[in-house]
């Protein structure tokens, strides 16, 4: 029997009471449509308070949004993206980047999901040159698809050099929230700060029912984000639903508790599971995710009883992650299971 405490993403969690709770304070009555009402404006200054105060930010439906609408609208057709090759802007959008956006996708690979300036080096060729693509945006994911976690000193070097080549920094930010809590930081000291141009800020999965943004730290460079939006079918006419839980979520430290507690859980369920025979960790447990290979023969048995992805099949890699209401006695469960079954 399936359990339904699975371990499979941070997407398949419920919703948060204190969002729930926004939700419903913003469902009385009628409020000025498509982001010019009172909520979403509360929410913006809470943006601000977080990001600093000279940012524009807007609000989009999910993450793909974020991510290919932000890039848009500072690259055109000539030009190039540089990502891992593991980065969710390659893997998991059904080539929208290439649709929507019409760049070129330079990616990299990396062992444990992260760019580093030696292996970007190599693709920043061809500038000025008619017959070439030409760089525009090196994208990095914080925390990285493999659960690690950029250091705000590796963030700093890439963007330097990006900003040395005239070209911008992306940061996809899905789950940016695990990342400042396990570096034990604020939101901007890891973004604004350290030379981050666009930033797609995740809410969904940390306890939102859904709802992303776009963050702009250069305000020029948002110049024709309103329109692309518009275009990419992500501007919500009932915006407030969106924005009364983007305020909720910035106060009273909730993002940070949520992570916490994400973090926390993930960390005794590495320790339950690391030492289970035929289980191997592959990457540094940092964030909300643990990667380990086990035989494939184990795999199969194992979904029957919890629901989660095999992330490289050739390897047979795992990925189990946890959520903001992911309890000990879920992971309890889960390893007796896997020890019972991996032998």
């Amino acid at each position: 029997m399936l359990n339904n405490n699975g371990f499979a993403s941070d997407n398949h969690s419920g919703i948060h009471p204190d969002i729930l709770k926004a939700i419903e304070s913003v469902n009385i009555g009628y409020s000025i449509a498509y982001g010019d009402d009172e909520y979403s404006k509360r929410a913006i200054n809470k943006f601000k308070e977080h990001f600093g105060k000279n940012i524009n930010v807007y609000f989009v439906y999910n993450g793909t949004a974020a991510n290919i609408l932000g890039l848009k609208t500072v690259t055109t057709s000539f030009n190039s993206i540089i990502c891992a090759e593991t980065a969710h802007l390659n893997v998991h959008e059904c080539c929208g980047p290439e649709k929507f956006i019409g760049c070129k996708l330079v990616t990299i690979p990396t062992i444990n999901g992260k760019l580093t300036i030696d292996l970007i080096k190599p693709h920043i060729i061809g500038f000025g040159d008619p017959h070439m693509a030409q760089p525009k945006v090196i994208s990095i994911t914080q925390p990285t698809e493999l659960g690690t976690v950029y250091t705000p000193e590796e963030i700093k070097k890439i963007s330097d050099y990006a900003h040395k080549n005239k070209m911008l920094i992306h940061m996809d930010g899905a789950r940016l929230c695990n990342a400042a809590v396990k570096l034990n930081t604020s939101l901007k000291d890891i973004t604004g700060d350290i030379g981050v141009d666009i930033l797609s800020f995740g809410g969904t999965k940390n306890g939102m029912m859904f709802g992303e943004a776009v963050v702009f730290f250069d305000k020029k460079l948002s110049n024709n984000f309103p329109y692309f939006r518009k275009q990419g079918m992500q501007l919500a006419s009932k915006m407030r639903f969106i924005s009364a839980q983007f305020e909720a979520f910035l106060s009273n430290n909730l993002w940070f508790k949520n992570a916490k507690h994400s973090n926390k859980m993930t960390q005794i369920l590495y320790r339950e599971v690391k030492d289970i025979p035929n289980v191997r960790i592959t990457q540094k447990v940092e964030a909300n995710a643990v990667f380990a290979t086990l035989p494939k023969k184990y795999i199969s048995p194992l979904q029957k009883r919890y629901f989660f992805h095999v992330f490289d099949d050739q390897i047979s890699e795992v990925r189990w992650m946890c959520s903001f209401d992911t309890t000990k006695s879920d992971i309890m469960n889960f390893a007796d299971c896997i020890r019972e079954i991996v032998k």
